[in-house]
């Protein structure tokens, strides 16, 4: 392991916002452009049962970065009240900000303080937009949690600005900044590069128009269900589309949304080989939580529907690892593996102690990057929780709980991997469902904070506005 600054990798953490583990190339979609995170995959580890650990944006971006599950941090949903101060952005906060994590560490502030200069450049949406914090002194962020792609809302020391330019294409311009700051510098660096992209608005206005263009006018869009019907247990869609027209319009702007991204992280790969710094820097790249484009008759992602849902498509992200001087290139990994396992797992792979991880669920997978048995951990159970939503996985089955009443659903994966037969009400299986209730209840038991537990705050998908959780939503008002 490296033991000083100068040997350790510099990392880059590449985010999206709201894609499906579908919507890639080298995740087997033949009809999406992305050239550069394909080649990035080639070059490194794909994985392809990785899980967020809730699948709404501001809650597994916590858990991300702080290692822990919403009911240890306390942010249960997105968050739309305490990020700005500016009222006519955020009505709900009245202009109040709200340090969401303040009581809680990340691994982004341990590795500032073990040497590491650490930028974010693009969406934070936890709390205080208008402060640098978790150990970030380069701070370039989004004012909100997403919007309009142009005349989008940066922060400005307590301000904000309306940025005119494509904001994916910013997001990348602010990174480059910062790297072109930190290239000189001893110390190695730490750089999140959050986007945006792909989540709504679809718009042809709001993308490079000959983008939207070539997908409305050419994509079959095959690789993308279509007139599938929601579930009985469905009370409420979150985005209604009731037309073939809308069907295409809404997939021209989520393809045309990430082929943009994707060109913008050619850009990051470009500057690092022509700065010669490709080979010491690890490269992560993941999405916040997962995405339905019609999967399962929804569109969106755990809030999709009302009661929320755990569907593949919604809890199963892309992530990929490259780093060329240290880690094989063209690796598939099959393990059950959940972004509560990203922060140990990155101090372990920059030679820190684990230590800070005592009280968090999740266990490095570096032996697995090492050259152990890439199916070593298939017997791993991953775990997910929105609000009163749970659910359990392992390699076969699936069982979701809804406290205080249901609906619950149990699937068995490996017969039917499109969850279209719940199974819960089937006696001869029984014994299974009691099984993983009972494993579910007692790993949530083990390291949920009481007081921040989420089956008792009032969490319907509509958003979040105080740290607690308390905010009386509706299930008539929820976000798209």
């Amino acid at each position: 392991m490296p033991s000083s600054n100068n040997q350790r990798p510099n990392i880059i953490m590449i985010m999206t916002d709201d894609q499906g583990l579908w919507s890639l190339g080298c995740y087997g979609n033949n009809e999406i452009k992305t050239p550069n995170l394909d080649k990035l995959a080639e070059s490194g580890w794909l994985f392809k049962n990785f899980f967020c650990v809730s699948p709404v944006c501001s809650p597994a971006r916590a858990s991300i970065l702080t290692g822990k599950i919403p009911s240890q941090h306390g942010i249960h949903d997105w968050i739309c009240g305490g990020d700005t101060f500016n009222k006519d952005l955020e009505p709900l906060g009245n202009g109040q900000v709200i340090e969401y994590l303040k009581d809680h560490e990340s691994y982004s502030e341990i590795l500032a303080q073990n040497g590491y200069v650490c930028g974010i450049s693009g969406k934070w949406h936890m709390g205080n937009s208008h402060k640098p914090q978790k150990g970030f002194s380069y701070w370039n962020v989004h004012a909100k949690g997403g919007g309009n792609y142009y005349g989008a809302p940066m922060v400005e020391g307590d301000g904000i600005r309306i940025e005119d330019r494509y904001i994916t294409d910013v997001f990348t311009d602010n990174a480059l900044e910062f790297l072109e700051q930190e290239k000189a510098n001893d110390s190695p660096f730490y750089l999140s590069i959050h986007y945006t992209a792909p989540h709504s608005p679809w718009s042809r206005k709001n993308h490079p128009e000959k983008l939207w263009d070539e997908y409305h006018e050419n994509c079959a869009f095959e690789s993308t269900p279509n007139n599938l019907k929601p579930a009985s247990w469905i009370d409420k869609v979150a985005i209604p589309i009731h037309s073939e027209d809308a069907r295409r319009e809404a997939l021209s702007g989520y393809f045309s949304a990430i082929t943009a991204m994707d060109q913008n992280v050619g850009r990051v790969l470009s500057w690092l080989e022509d700065n010669n710094l490709r080979d010491n820097t690890l490269i992560c790249f993941t999405s916040d939580n997962g995405m339905n484009m019609g999967h399962h008759g929804v569109y969106g992602k755990g809030n999709a529907t009302y009661p929320m849902n755990m569907y593949e498509e919604s809890v199963k992200v892309p992530f990929i690892m490259s780093h060329p001087s240290r880690l094989k290139a063209g690796m598939v990994c099959d393990s059950l593996l959940s972004h509560y396992d990203f922060m140990p797992t990155i101090l372990e792979y920059v030679g820190l102690q684990t230590n800070h991880c005592s009280n968090i669920p999740g266990s490095s997978f570096l032996p697995i990057l090492t050259g152990q048995d890439c199916d070593v951990r298939n017997n791993v159970v991953v775990f997910d929780e929105y609000g009163p939503v749970r659910m359990i996985r392992n390699d076969k089955w699936k069982y979701v709980h809804r406290y205080p009443d249901g609906p619950h659903e149990l699937y068995n994966l490996e017969n039917d991997p499109g969850e279209t037969t719940n199974l819960v009400d089937d006696h001869s299986v029984e014994d299974i469902r009691i099984e993983l209730k009972q494993e579910l209840e007692c790993w949530f038991a083990k390291y949920t904070d009481p007081d921040l537990d989420g089956r008792s705050k009032a969490v319907s998908g509509s958003g979040q506005f105080n740290w607690a959780g308390k905010r009386a939503n509706s299930k008539s008002s929820f976000c798209q």
